[in-house]
């Protein structure tokens, strides 16, 4: 029998297509995993990848190799899941994946009740912009401003989250919108909703910076030197900012939550569930409360 770890190295080989960057998924040095795959290959006595300069490409037995891998790789992390589903105490660690707008401005804030309400869990408060795969436990719970489309989820909509123009009080043009110049979002961000929102917002007028986060649009338009679409949440609790005036449709992100079904009844994520479900409704109004899985089945 070969080694199972030599397999798992072969399989991050090939889904990150080299040596050095399946070194750096598996948090090990790149002598470690080429090692580990000559061993693989050494124990099966057949050759599954073809070495490149820069990238590793698998061989035709190498790709049939993989599929297996792959399913394989998705059952031990289902035994994960379903031991983690049975495990009754109210003590451990959860990881809440959350985009950076919520993290830093809004759960943040949250975590001493949270901390008063259960002192034996652990929250891991992950602040990522990107989709994180529960399937692979990168994360055990997630909230996103975009519906969660992974197969094997419950999804939940929890409310939404309204966005408004904002400026300093000091800004010299807050009367005048024909003179208003906008923060926007830098171009790595050109798709996301809220730039293609501001675009057709301001129309002809100018852009006078650019930023890759809200945080960073809230501290620059504190400044004065534009304006910035920002929630309200945020833009409504700071005393040194205006809402400014738009006759136009209005712009907003729902909020979702989401779970692996295998997990969704384990007791201590229930306990962050209920508690995230609790702050963000409270803050953002209940959305669909009914959970569903993407193939609508609950």
């Amino acid at each position: 029998m070969f080694d199972w770890e030599n397999l798992r190295c072969f399989f991050a080989v090939a889904q990150a297509g080299s040596l050095s960057a399946a070194a750096r998924v598996l948090k090990v040095d790149h002598a470690t995993v080429s090692r580990r795959l000559g061993a693989l290959e050494a124990e099966l006595q057949v050759r599954l990848v073809d070495r490149l300069p820069r990238s590793c490409q698998l061989t035709v037995l190498g790709q049939r190799i993989y599929i297996i891998a792959k399913e394989m790789d998705a059952a031990a992390f289902a035994v994960e899941r379903v031991a983690r589903a049975e495990q009754a105490p109210m003590v451990g660690k959860v990881t809440l994946s959350v985009p950076p707008v919520l993290a830093n401005n809004f759960f943040a804030k949250q975590l001493p009740a949270f901390r008063r309400l259960h002192p034996d869990i652990q929250l891991s408060l992950a602040s990522q912009a990107q989709s994180v795969s529960l399937n692979r436990r990168e994360a055990d719970i997630a909230v996103r401003l975009f519906r969660p489309t992974e197969p094997g989820n419950v999804v939940r909509k929890l409310g939404s989250m309204p966005f408004a123009l904002y400026a300093s009080r000091n800004y010299p043009y807050l009367d005048e919108p024909a003179n208003w110049e906008f923060i926007g979002f830098d171009a790595q961000f050109a798709d996301m909703p809220n730039q293609k929102w501001l675009l057709a917002a301001i129309g002809k007028r100018k852009i006078v910076c650019e930023v890759s986060d809200i945080t960073t649009q809230h501290v620059a338009v504190r400044t004065g030197i534009g304006v910035a679409n920002l929630p309200t949440f945020i833009g409504d609790s700071d005393p040194e900012l205006q809402r400014l005036p738009f006759d136009g449709e209005a712009f907003f992100r729902d909020i979702w939550l989401v779970v692996h079904v295998d997990l969704r009844h384990a007791p201590l994520l229930r306990a962050v569930i209920e508690f995230v479900a609790e702050v963000v409704e409270g803050e953002f109004g209940a959305g669909d409360l009914t959970p569903r899985a993407p193939d609508g089945q609950s």
